[in-house]
């Protein structure tokens, strides 16, 4: 790499904090390619003192290359915005910014300075089960391994309420598998996972298995897991059935772009909707609108106290077998 391709100044804007570091890790290595001995500092915008930048940014007595990494810079105070304006306007030879800046307009002339003269590498927020779905996609094409679309509906449930947790997940299973990666690998290494029997108690009581249904909720409760989240998962995917089922006929791909979902979660709530319809699933839905009232500590009318949390929801999964049933 020649010294004309070195970054001076680099941004790095964005909420998750994985697709950060991999950013900041990628310039880093980038510079080492250039000179081996790079100097690496970090300072965090809370606890900045004043004139810190200029003082690492001075050349040094041994010459090489100095990275300077800014972290937070959303919470950055007067004294570092003005250095970090100074530093960005004038760079020094031999020294490359790094500005992590998560998210606002605080310091806005000095990200504006960035984005004009440096590289700006964006780090979005990975939240909703499509943004999971294509991140699981996205690590596996750079691992230059396949996984089936069943998997990766199986591991986002299993793994993917922490982003961290899920690129270990992935990266664990590209290590320890080989071929495609199937559904039933994902259940060998995450099948344990009390967050995945939530979603299985709920898959089972939207086709009506009363059996199976009320046999995971008993596992997920005796294995630590909340009846919140499992009323949650339940609520959810009603709501997505009736959504799918009033939607139309249009491809699982642009219905999943008008209604925020995954087209695997398209799919997976049309197969659902065959056996409901408008009726039964208003009721099913109210069920469990009661019973998060319930969970939650609330009162509903003509109830003098609260349910017990475990009776609470076990009486809606009861409830939307019934209505599946008919």
């Amino acid at each position: 790499m020649s010294e004309s391709d070195v970054p001076d100044l680099v941004l790095v804007s964005g909420p998750e904090q994985i697709l950060a570091e991999r950013a900041v890790d990628s310039v880093l290595t980038a510079l080492r390619a250039h000179d081996p001995e790079v100097d690496f500092v970090k300072i965090s915008a809370q606890g900045y003192e004043p004139g810190a930048l200029g003082v690492h940014a001075s050349p040094s007595l041994f010459g090489g290359w100095t990275a300077i990494v800014v972290d937070g810079f959303e919470e950055a105070d007067d004294s570092l915005v003005e250095d970090a304006h100074a530093l960005a306007q004038d760079p020094p030879d031999g020294v490359t910014l790094i500005v992590r800046h998560k998210s606002g307009n605080r310091g806005k002339r000095v990200l504006d300075l960035l984005k004009k003269n440096g590289r700006v590498i964006t780090a979005p927020a990975v939240k909703s089960d499509r943004d999971k779905t294509s991140f699981v996609q996205q690590e596996f094409r750079a691992a230059r391994r396949q996984i089936e679309e069943p998997a990766i509906t199986a591991l986002v449930q299993a793994v993917g309420k922490d982003v961290a947790e899920l690129a270990t997940a992935c990266a664990q299973l590209v290590r320890d598998t080989t071929g495609r990666v199937r559904a039933e690998d994902v259940e060998t290494y995450y099948g344990d996972k009390v967050e995945t029997t939530g979603f299985k108690v709920a898959d089972a009581a939207l086709r009506g298995d009363t059996a199976e249904a009320l046999r995971l909720l008993r596992h997920a409760l005796a294995g630590g897991l909340d009846p919140v989240p499992i009323v949650a998962v339940l609520a959810m995917q009603l709501r997505q059935v009736g959504k799918v089922a009033s939607a139309g006929r249009a491809s699982s791909a642009n219905l999943a772009r008008d209604l925020g979902m995954a087209p695997w979660q398209v799919d997976q709530a049309r197969r659902t909707a065959q056996g409901w319809d408008g009726i039964r699933l208003g009721r099913a839905i109210e069920a469990v609108a009661a019973a998060d009232v319930d969970i939650k500590g609330g009162l509903r009318t003509g109830t003098a106290v609260a349910r017990d949390p475990e009776y609470a929801v076990e009486r809606a999964v009861l409830a939307v077998c019934r209505e599946r049933r008919g």
